[in-house]
């Protein structure tokens, strides 16, 4: 009898937990639904230190909401009481909504946006340090609104061939009005000076912060933004998140480079990487150096790299002036990967490499200025005019033309057939014109060298010649011995 009355209790409080969602539409907090699973694990946290003198009183649990109302203004309550209010307004803000639907919920969802506004505003103001609770319980929030799965990219929907990047229209996410102010909300949190690092490490602990660089393959542009401050922010902040922040940014980068191509983010990562090789201390660690080789030299093979360049480029740049001995290992490291079809990204690699030679030192210089310039001469020669008129703009920047003018005699020889090409048989006007007046300074800035690499070009051209003409007679004399024989045996030819 005991059993069976049990068994009636749990089926009458499971209509009723049913009951619940169907009445208000939405997942209300601690519930399982789709937007409100989210448990935070923090394996770093202790147990709670008691709150310090100067918080305020200490704040208890309040018991669980199943409604969305509004609460009173902070304003309008003791200070004592501001604490409860502040954990009673979180768990209005656990609340998940749909947003594909704008007008269901309405109400509950002004009532929501209303309510982050106020706890942005209160955290803003410092009206008082936060109990730990009130840390806790608000990272816990922030958690279940911004940690949930990313919809499929628009090719994974379909099922065709991925589009180009750059030609896809980003899926904007439609819930930003709440999702902008969590994020202004974790700003707020973390910005402040009298922030407590000790007691903040506990909830953005390794974990949220994993969490947080996934969200970086978000389409949507306005929450990249918003995750770049903030990752930035906690490795400033927190200085025992770096080397796991630096780690785990190298594993998304593996990712991209050698499985999948495809993430919206890497472009604001490198933001944050540049600024955070702009910090580094010299000598530079090992580690340092083996991420610039493994991950960001690697990074220029993707075919979406017209995405990121921008923020590469000034990476790699930071390396090379951080240290000049790391030169070499550049520049080796862009003709490895060096594109042999795709001329826009050519022309990316010539903008980048004209920066990198400007911080390049002489020594440097002279251990890859045969393959280097092996590499320019066939952009010199390209028949996109866009490739080779990129390639001549290397000798308008002065301190490339001071190590080309120290090693002219190992440089002019290698690039003087693609000038003397250039300015013979040229469709474009622009690279004939550039490619004479560079001949014109090699002819100034050293006669003799120039005049050799003529006679030089001359001879070489001279017995292309005679080897075509060679090549040519042996053809002729091959058909008049066709047609000889023909003449000879006319069952040859039926």
């Amino acid at each position: 009898m005991f059993k069976k009355i049990m068994k009636g209790a749990n089926r009458k409080a499971s209509k009723a937990e049913a009951n619940d969602s169907s009445m208000y539409g939405f997942d209300p907090p601690g519930r399982s639904g789709p937007g409100s699973n989210m448990i935070v694990n923090h394996a770093s946290r202790g147990s709670l230190v008691p709150s310090s003198p100067g918080s305020m009183a200490a704040t208890t649990q309040p018991p669980p909401m199943y409604s969305v109302e509004p609460l009173p203004l902070f304003r309008d309550v003791s200070v004592s009481e501001r604490q409860s209010l502040f954990l009673r307004k979180l768990q209005i803000c656990c609340f998940q909504f749909d947003f594909t639907d704008t007008l269901k919920n309405a109400r509950e969802k002004e009532i929501k946006r209303q309510t982050l506004l106020e706890l942005v505003d209160f955290i803003q103001s410092g009206a008082g340090k936060l109990s730990e609770v009130c840390q806790e319980e608000m990272v816990k929030m922030i958690s279940v609104n911004i940690f949930r799965c990313l919809p499929p990219a628009s090719h994974e929907n379909t099922g065709q061939e991925p589009a180009d990047l750059e030609e896809e229209e980003p899926y904007l996410e439609p819930s930003w009005p709440h999702l902008q102010l969590v994020y202004e909300l974790l700003l707020r949190y973390i910005v402040p000076s009298d922030t407590d690092t000790k007691v903040a490490k506990r909830y953005i602990d390794h974990s949220f912060v994993l969490r947080l660089l996934e969200l970086f393959e978000t389409e949507d542009p306005r929450e990249r933004e918003y995750l770049k401050t903030i990752l930035h922010r906690i490795y400033g902040k927190f200085m025992v998140h770096r080397p796991f922040i630096r780690k785990a940014m190298n594993n998304i980068f593996y990712r991209f480079i050698y499985e999948t191509e495809r993430h919206s983010g890497i472009g604001e990562l490198l933001e944050i990487l540049g600024s955070i090789i702009n910090g580094f201390a010299l000598p530079m660690k090992e580690e340092h150096k083996l991420f610039l080789i493994r991950a960001l030299i690697p990074l220029h093979k993707p075919k979406p790299i017209a995405m990121y360049h921008q923020q590469l480029s000034y990476c790699i740049v930071q390396f090379v002036e951080k240290d000049y001995k790391l030169a070499d290992t550049v520049i080796r490291g862009l003709l490895k990967f060096w594109p042999v079809t795709n001329c826009t990204k050519e022309v990316l690699f010539l903008g980048e490499l004209e920066e990198v030679l400007e911080a390049t030192q002489t020594v440097e210089f002279q251990r890859c200025m045969v393959p280097l310039f092996q590499q320019i001469a066939r952009c010199l020669s390209s028949s996109n005019f866009q490739v080779a008129e990129r390639a001549l703009f290397l000798w308008n920047n002065e301190h490339v033309v001071g190590l080309i003018a120290q090693n002219r005699g190992v440089i002019l020889p290698i690039i003087f057939a693609s000038l003397e090409k250039n300015i013979e048989s040229h469709w474009n006007q622009a690279v004939h014109g550039l490619s004479a007046n560079i001949k014109r300074m090699f002819m100034e800035m050293d006669p003799e060298l120039f005049e050799d690499c003529q006679q030089q070009y001359e001879e070489k051209q001279a017995k292309s010649k005679q080897v075509e003409e060679q090549r040519q007679s042996r053809w002729k004399r091959l058909d008049e011995a066709v047609e000889e024989r023909e003449r000879e045996d006319p069952m040859i030819t039926s």
